[in-house]
């Protein structure tokens, strides 16, 4: 589980994330009909396992698919839809693209192109397993569903706790697929719950409510070792925890911004966590130590997605219809696989231990190593 030390040095000093690819082509969307106001944001964007393409949705009713090689969208690839995009995700095989729309749930084959439909109704979220075989899917009526990939069958639930709680917004598999979290919303009561359940015994393992200030989702990232889980889910919404997904305890020290949290991302080997949030900032950390890497200014950021390889970041605005593909900075990345290195190891029979200041200035990182001393225990 990630170290209770606080933040060791971080800077608050804000600087801009440039991108070097902007993505243009989704249009402006309504609600419904009857909706006077025209929105200008995308629902949900999602890399290729490659690295080398990317698909978007929005509620604009269109999938669109980009070539991150010319910055240019595979126009012959592009789905029109029914209904707005809730989320999309790719598996990590690349063999798979999940879509979730206002009204079903869809699932193509990359290399096929067959296109079948595993479910009906209004989809909310939707997660990919982490081996690309088992696909979970929530509804508005507040139950979450899991499907076999391959073969489009239920292999299990529903898991629905109660009818008092039917607004099912954000769920998440395991990386072991052995548990499910989710988070739903009763409007009746006022309140979020956060559940996690045993997807083999279709059983509640624990839960935990806080009153309902708002219909905002909590995003939830599973760690790699499988027993936390990473969310926003406390009253004022303005701090990450990671939670044991047995207790719902919190551990180690949080991640704070200063106003409500929008989305959060991980690094595939879930050392880098990227967030965002209405204080206008993307802010980057490395999980484990709790440090602060860099606090960019970004207007009204919305979704955003880490790379395969965790040299990029990608994100959304509430702003406009465009997707900003950036670099993570060179010397952010060096310092990530610094204190990877300075991580101590149980093999070894001593412990190391260091502190790291790290002081940003502009979109310059430098760092300096403090103390540095090995105990031989």
């Amino acid at each position: 589980m990630a170290s209770s030390s606080k933040q060791l040095g971080a800077a608050e000093n804000k600087s801009i994330l440039t991108p070097v690819m902007t993505l243009e082509g989704h249009g402006l969307w309504k609600y419904s009909l009857q909706d006077p106001e025209e929105y200008k944001h995308i629902s949900c964007i999602s890399y290729f396992s490659d690295g080398k393409q990317m698909i978007s949705g929005s509620g604009d009713k269109t999938i669109r698919q980009w070539d991150l090689r010319d910055g240019k969208e595979i126009e012959e690839a592009r789905e029109v839809c029914e209904h707005g995009i809730v989320s999309v995700r790719i598996s990590r095989d690349g063999r798979w693209v999940v879509t979730a729309s206002n009204e079903e749930l869809k699932v193509s084959e990359v290399q096929t192109g067959i296109v079948r439909t595993f479910h009906t109704g209004r989809i909310t979220c939707i997660d990919i397993s982490a081996d690309s075989t088992l696909l979970a899917s929530g509804s508005y009526n507040g139950t979450a569903r899991i499907w076999n990939l391959h073969t489009g069958k239920l292999v299990s639930g529903p898991f629905k706790f109660s009818d008092d709680i039917p607004g099912l917004r954000e769920l998440g598999l395991s990386k072991d697929s052995r548990k499910l979290a989710m988070v739903q919303i009763s409007d009746r009561a006022h309140f979020h719950c956060l559940q996690v359940w045993d997807v083999q015994a279709q059983k509640l393992v624990v839960q935990k409510s806080i009153p309902s200030i708002s219909e905002s989702t909590f995003p939830i990232l599973w760690t790699t070792k499988h027993e936390t889980i990473v969310t926003i889910f406390q009253d004022d919404l303005t701090t990450i925890h990671e939670f044991d997904a047995s207790t719902l305890k919190a551990v180690g020290a949080p991640f704070q911004h200063t106003y409500r949290i929008i989305s959060l991302a991980f690094s595939s080997d879930c050392v880098l966590l990227a967030s965002s949030s209405y204080d206008n900032t993307i802010k980057l950390w490395t999980f484990e130590s709790r440090q602060l890497l860099a606090s960019f200014d970004v207007e009204f950021p919305r979704t955003l997605v880490i790379s395969p390889d965790s040299c990029q970041l990608a994100y959304t605005t509430f702003c406009d219809t465009k997707i900003y593909i950036c670099n993570i900075p060179a010397n952010i990345l060096t310092t990530i696989e610094l204190a990877e290195e300075l991580q101590p190891s149980p093999s070894k029979s001593g412990r190391l231990s260091h502190s790291v200041l790290l002081d940003v200035r502009g979109s310059a990182l430098s760092f300096i190593f403090i103390t540095l001393s090995f105990i031989t225990v």
